[in-house]
């Protein structure tokens, strides 16, 4: 008979496409995985991956049966999860993805206030690019994620709970005396500072300043908002950030000024995508109402 522990490693391996690695993944001997594995494919009567001592490939029909295998996996994950969701409000671990421009600005506002309403609540954090995130909420390898939106993701529900503008963050030098606001038309293309292509927010900020990609010069792109913050305090040129950056991005940047971007907002929406069957909905809506007041109290305070 087939069991949820074969198709575990089976998984595991076309994760990591690597038996040891698969192995310590599953916190089990390789030889152990191995021996699964080599029953599994013997009562399907098929081999699902190829492999030597450089790689391991997912034969066609290989293919087929992970595909299965996954969908098995998350329908028993959220068997668990239903059992576990009729206890207290996270009384049990969550995973969050969130990207890189969302992170760091939201999680210190907002995880004060969980803590201290949910002090055995246990949350795990990951970091990644939008894209990244979205595979793995749709895999089961996250519980869910944070995005901003507007951004594809076929087949996941979306569950907005911030909305906020961009401000033009710029030297004072090239700035004008009492200034507070400033239009997509006013902003010199040539010398806006963007994130490299891959992050959501590069899109937004061209979307919301209504410029098209080419006449940014991408020569000149970070790979963060706090480097390019630090690009513009050296007098290379503006760049665009999101509301709730602008406290710890410009603290200790005198010489910067943040003007709001007054062209139609709200200019990026924040939202969790879950699996359409996703049965820890109670803790998202819990979650939602925590991160909302406390973004209130911060907005009210900037």
């Amino acid at each position: 008979m087939i069991t949820l522990k074969q198709l575990t490693y089976a998984l595991a391996i076309a994760k990591t496409r690597h038996f040891k690695q698969a192995a310590i993944e599953c916190g089990v001997s390789q030889s152990a995985l191995s021996t699964a594995l080599t029953e599994l494919e013997g009562q399907l009567g098929i081999q699902i991956f190829e492999r030597d001592n450089k790689k391991v490939l997912i034969t066609p029909l290989g293919a087929k049966v992970l595909e299965k295998a996954r969908s098995i996996k998350l329908e028993v994950d959220d068997l668990y999860l239903l059992a576990k969701s009729e206890k207290a409000p996270l009384s049990y671990p969550m995973t969050i993805g969130t990207i890189p421009t969302i992170g760091p600005y939201l999680l210190p506002k907002v995880l004060p206030e969980l803590r201290r309403q949910y002090p055995s609540f246990k949350l795990s954090i990951i970091e990644e690019q939008s894209h990244i995130l979205v595979e793995k909420v749709r895999n089961g390898e996250i519980d869910t994620a944070i995005l901003a939106l507007p951004y594809a993701h076929l087949g996941l529900h979306a569950f907005e709970f911030w909305q906020e503008d961009f401000y033009i963050i710029a030297h004072e030098d090239d700035t004008k005396p009492g200034q507070s606001e400033i239009s997509g038309s006013e902003i010199k293309a040539s010398e806006l500072l963007l994130l490299k292509d891959g992050h959501c927010l590069k899109d937004h900020a061209l979307s919301a300043c209504k410029l098209p990609p080419t006449d940014v010069d991408n020569s000149l792109a970070g790979t963060s908002l706090n480097t390019l913050v630090q690009m513009v305090a050296g007098h290379m040129g503006t760049t665009l950030v999101p509301q709730m950056a602008l406290d710890q991005l410009l603290h200790e940047n005198s010489e910067l000024r943040a003007l709001h971007l007054k062209d139609p907002g709200p200019h990026r929406t924040l939202a969790f995508i879950t699996r359409p069957n996703f049965v820890g909905l109670s803790n998202i809506e819990i979650l939602m109402e925590i991160f909302k007041s406390e973004l209130s109290k911060y907005c009210a305070q900037h």
